[in-house]
């Protein structure tokens, strides 16, 4: 089975749909969203409209959290304060009770699934670097991770005996003996200076984990989101990836 993972839409419906378009290029058997559908961009609704539509699961985010009252904003920046205001105004009731239904994980098999961390999914931990990767597989059972969130493609290998490495998102083979924490990157927002939306695929027969990065409509997005009133650092940074 091929499975094709996006995360991290954030409102950026000029993104979702050149990845469902690739996607359905690819031929896979389900599609998976780790969260965040909602946030920054100015196509909230219609985002989730999508990804009811055409994914399999889709995961609770903490932006989704937030824009439902579970969630408070106090940490957040004031870009993102407003964000979530205005997204919460522009959904109807129908979306904040389809988001109350999204779950904050998932696990089959060998695989498990998740917005930000196997530590405590509902406290929204990043995954930054080696020391935290190192306390997220205290706590992960399965052999793989795939996880959003950062925004950033990477993937934390932990080798029996051996300390959590980093290495930047690539397409490989897991090894067999090894366990791995893999951030899929980001759709709508990335933030790892490359501007195009991103997506995983994985293959359970084979094991292959493939990126692949899409241009899309950047212009377009932008000029929606300044005509709805969102800040303008919002928009500025998706045309850096940044």
């Amino acid at each position: 089975m091929r499975i094709a993972m996006i995360s991290d839409i954030h409102g950026n419906l000029e993104a979702l749909t050149a990845v469902l378009s690739q996607i359905e290029q690819q031929e896979v058997d389900t599609i998976y969203c780790l969260g965040d559908v909602i946030g920054y961009g100015a196509d909230p609704a219609t985002c989730l409209d999508l990804v009811d539509k055409h994914c399999d699961l889709v995961l609770m985010g903490n932006h989704e959290y937030a824009v439902i009252g579970y969630l408070s904003t106090e940490s957040y920046n004031d870009s993102a304060k407003i964000s979530v205001k205005w997204t919460q105004a522009a959904l109807s009731d129908r979306h904040i009770q389809l988001i109350k239904g999204f779950p904050f994980d998932h696990a089959k098999d060998d695989l498990y699934f998740v917005h930000a961390s196997p530590n405590n999914p509902g406290r929204w931990h990043y995954i930054l670097d080696t020391k935290q990767a190192a306390v997220a597989f205290e706590h992960l059972k399965q052999r793989l991770c795939f996880c959003g969130h950062s925004h950033v493609p990477a993937i934390f290998a932990e080798s029996p005996g051996g300390p959590p490495r980093e290495k930047v998102g690539h397409d490989f083979v897991p090894n067999e003996d090894t366990r791995y924490i893999i951030n899929i990157g980001s759709t709508g927002q990335p933030r790892d200076y490359d501007p195009r939306a991103c997506f995983v695929t994985f293959d359970t027969d084979t094991s292959d984990v493939v990126y692949t990065r899409v241009e899309y409509d950047i212009a377009t997005a932008q000029r929606k989101m300044l005509d709805a009133g969102l800040p303008g650092f919002l928009s500025e940074r998706l045309a850096v990836g940044r």
